[in-house]
C-alpha cells in the first residue's frame, strides 16, 4: 500500500484514497477481473473499491477484516486508537513496540518464521504511515454495501481473533450474496503468517471451487 515498503505515501491517507490507489494500480498493470485478497485494513480497502466498482473483481477474499470501524467518538474506538498511538506519543517506537504488538495479535502455536517476519514488517513501517493508517479507520462503515458485492467471496476468520472477531465476520458473510465463510480454529489476527500453509490451502480450495481461470492480484 502507499506509505509501506518502497511505495510513496499519499498526501492525505483515508480508506477511500487507498482504494483509489488500488484501482489505479490495477489499471496500470492491466488486471482484468483480478482476485482481490484483502487482510485486515487491506480488506477494508478492498470493500471500499468494490463499493464504487462492484463488478471489478473475479473473486474476493476478505480475511480477518470488518465492514465497519464505528463512530470516531465511541469508547471502543477511542481505546483502540489510544492503545496503538498512545505508546508512540510517550516516546516508544515501532521497533520497540513490534514484539508486543505482534504477540497480542496472534493465537495458538503460530509459525515461528511467520512471527519473525511479522515483527520485522511491523518494525519497518514508518511511524507517520502507521499513525495515518490508524486514524484513517475512524468512521469507516460499509455495512450497507455488503449486499452489492457481486463476485464469489471468501470471508475468512480466526477463532482467536480479537480485532475481527469470528462471530462478527460470520454475520458479515451472511450479507454478501456469494459468500463462503470459513473460521480457522486457534488462529488470531495474522492468519497468513500464523498458519501460512492452512491459509494457502484455504484460498486454493476456494479459488478452485469458484474461479475457472485465475489471474491473481494479492
Amino acid at each position: 500500500m502507499p506509505g509501506y515498503g518502497g511505495s510513496a505515501p499519499l498526501a492525505k491517507c483515508s480508506i477511500a484514497a487507498l482504494a483509489d490507489a488500488l484501482r489505479d494500480f490495477l489499471q496500470q498493470v492491466g488486471a482484468a477481473k483480478p482476485i482481490l485478497v484483502g487482510h485486515s485494513i487491506g480488506g477494508m480497502v478492498v470493500q471500499q473499491l468494490l463499493a464504487k466498482s462492484p463488478h471489478i473483481a473475479g473473486a474476493v477474499v476478505l480475511a480477518q477484516t470488518s465492514p465497519a470501524f464505528g463512530k470516531p467518538d465511541g469508547d471502543w474506538q477511542k481505546a483502540f486508537i489510544e492503545a496503538r498511538l498512545g505508546p508512540l506519543d510517550r516516546g516508544e517506537t515501532l521497533v520497540s513496540l513490534a514484539p508486543s504488538l505482534v504477540k497480542e495479535l496472534v493465537g495458538d502455536d503460530p509459525d515461528v518464521g511467520g512471527m519473525e517476519l511479522a515483527r520485522d514488517c511491523m518494525a519497518s513501517v514508518p511511524e507517520a504511515t502507521y499513525r495515518a493508517t490508524m486514524l484513517a479507520l475512524m468512521g469507516f462503515d460499509l455495512r450497507g454495501a455488503l449486499k452489492d458485492i457481486a463476485a464469489p467471496t471468501l470471508v475468512l476468520s480466526g477463532s482467536r481473533d480479537k480485532n475481527a472477531p469470528a462471530p462478527m465476520m460470520a454475520k458479515m458473510a451472511s450479507y454478501i450474496p456469494y459468500a463462503t465463510y470459513v473460521e480457522l480454529e486457534g488462529v488470531g489476527h495474522l492468519v497468513n503468517l500464523e498458519r501460512p500453509a492452512t491459509f494457502n490451502a484455504t484460498l486454493d480450495q476456494f479459488l478452485k471451487a469458484n474461479v475457472a481461470a485465475t489471474q491473481v492480484t494479492a
